[in-house]
């Protein structure tokens, strides 16, 4: 280290401290504690590991999986950008911003109130149904929030479902492939606790700030002094839209429809298609042995626009990139991929 730097990270230290233990040794350590925690120093050590040889040979190496990550991190955000996340609104308080609202109570400043919620997502609601809502969710989001059964709420439904489950599973594999990104360069601990954003930068990995957009529905009672509150929320994730999904199938008995079958697109049958195929791209070839942080997706074979159904025959497993070329053609498997 620099004599230069030797000083001035001694002038953090209280200079009184070796008379102060008199004990060398204590006096030392003391020392290099202050040495350890100056940001100059800290400083060096990073700029000295990022133009470490080891470094910049690691970086040269995994050039190709950084490459691909982030094309995966600009495919999660079209997903994200194309996607709409809205169903039904509620209609208590639509007017709730044409008043003002005032508790002129004397008593109202010596505790904090609970004060009703007016928004599209939010049904104002008794006790009761907000409580029946925590038993039967269903039910009472398409009660409540106009969701209704019928063939274009189904659409929408199965639009959502279809955003939400392609988000899960492209945030999932992201965060997998930035964690085994870390893990190949093995970064000293200080350099992901104080410089986590120069570390990726110099790594040339692109994070991605997208999350999963679940729309968040409640249920929500207050009372008239609002002494009590209680709220029933429902998070639209992929069991909830599935659970949904098959409801208004039921309902509306349009199970032949495309958006029926859409609606028969369950996590549970995706898992299956691509146990099926061996977790590999039927396309390109390529599987998770090869890249084990490959995306896969399922794709109709034949496009349920065009009259294909969701049956085991007529799905198949693609990479993304793969699917995402692919579009809505109709595009005949390989002779040889696994059987159904």
């Amino acid at each position: 280290m620099p004599r230069s730097l030797f000083w001035v990270a001694l002038i953090g230290a209280p200079f009184l401290l070796g008379s102060a233990t008199g004990n060398g040794g204590v006096t030392l350590l003391a020392i290099a504690a202050v040495l350890i925690a100056n940001p100059i120093v800290w400083k060096v050590r990073k700029d000295r590991y990022f133009g470490s040889e080891e470094f910049r040979n690691l970086r040269s190496e995994v050039e190709g999986v950084i490459r691909e990550h982030n094309d995966v991190v600009n495919y999660l955000a079209d997903i994200r950008s194309q996607g709409t996340f809205e169903l039904g609104s509620s209609a208590t308080g639509q007017y709730a911003h044409l008043a003002s609202f005032e508790n002129t109570s004397a008593w109202n400043n010596s505790r904090d109130r609970n004060v009703a919620e007016y928004a599209p997502h939010v049904h104002n609601a008794s006790l009761q149904v907000v409580r029946n809502a925590s038993t039967d969710p269903i039910k009472y989001l398409m009660k409540y929030f106009s969701i209704k059964a019928d063939k274009d709420t189904l659409s929408d439904v199965q639009r959502v479902a279809d955003s939400i489950a392609r988000l899960e599973e492209a945030v999932a594999n992201v965060q997998q492939r930035e964690a085994a990104i870390a893990a190949t360069f093995s970064p000293p601990k200080f350099i992901l606790t104080r410089y986590a954003a120069e570390f990726w930068r110099q790594v040339g990995v692109q994070l991605s700030p997208v999350h999963v957009p679940y729309p968040q529905y409640k249920f929500q009672y207050t009372s008239a002094g609002g002494n009590s509150g209680q709220t029933t929320t429902i998070d639209l994730n992929t069991p909830t839209l599935e659970a949904l999904s098959a409801t208004l199938v039921d309902k509306i008995r349009w199970a032949k429809s495309a958006a029926g079958q859409r609606a028969l697109m369950t996590n549970r049958l995706r898992t299956e298609i691509k146990t099926r195929d061996d977790f590999t791209c039927l396309t390109c070839g390529i599987s998770v042995q090869a890249e084990p942080h490959l995306l896969l997706e399922v794709d109709h074979i034949t496009p349920v626009s065009k009259g294909g159904i969701s049956s085991p025959e007529n799905l198949q497993t693609l990479c993304w990139r793969c699917n995402r070329s692919k579009g809505a053609k109709i595009v005949t498997a390989p002779s040889d991929a696994p059987p159904a």
